[in-house]
């Protein structure tokens, strides 16, 4: 085999690498563009622009949130693990867990509990994930606004993207899974 003439791939001469992308071979390609935003930007918001304080200002729509509560509401998670996956968040701008009030709490804890059945009735899923992390050290994104994450999950979701390509495949848009979600909701 010739060694790889970096003017001459499969016949075709290119001037520069990023010529590289367009030209066929045997490699299947993910484009998700909508995670540009994460990684131009950092996961951190900048300190005056909280996505959880700003998200209940939205439209339901806008801000993918599926229900509200008095103290809390519930939302898709912009960069989810898999769909499906919710944020259960307090209105209140805090950001720990036992700093939350009862009422707080125990709402988070009716939401998540709603949560799980609408998203097994809509998604028919065979388990969860469901969890917080307090704190920038123990993984949390938003480090400063307490959320739960809810993750439905199903057998064998789980293969080689995430771990090799840092990359994860969804089957659906959130606004259609958000919508599926809140019209499942049951309203009291």
């Amino acid at each position: 085999m010739a060694p790889l003439d970096a003017n001459d791939v499969d016949g075709v001469t290119v001037d520069g690498s990023w010529e590289l992308a367009g030209v066929p071979d045997e490699f299947q390609r993910l484009w998700t563009p909508h995670r540009m935003v994460y990684i131009q930007n950092g996961q951190q918001p900048p300190e005056d622009e909280c996505p959880f304080c700003v998200a209940p200002t939205m439209s339901d729509e806008k801000a993918l949130i599926v229900a509200r509560g008095t103290h809390a509401y519930v939302l898709l998670n912009l960069f989810p693990y898999n769909s499906g996956h919710l944020l259960v968040c307090p209105y209140r701008h805090v950001p720990l867990y036992d700093e939350a009030t009862e009422e707080e709490t125990a709402e988070i804890a009716s939401l998540t509990q709603t949560a799980m059945r609408v998203l097994r009735s809509v998604s028919r899923n065979e388990g969860f994930n469901i969890g917080m992390n307090q704190g920038r050290v123990a993984g949390a994104g938003i480090a400063d606004h307490l959320h739960q994450h809810i993750v439905p999950r199903w057998g064998l979701d789980s293969n080689f993207f995430p771990i090799i390509a840092k990359t994860k495949a969804l089957p659906q848009l959130l606004g259609d899974v958000r919508q599926s979600i809140a019209d499942a909701w049951p309203t009291n």
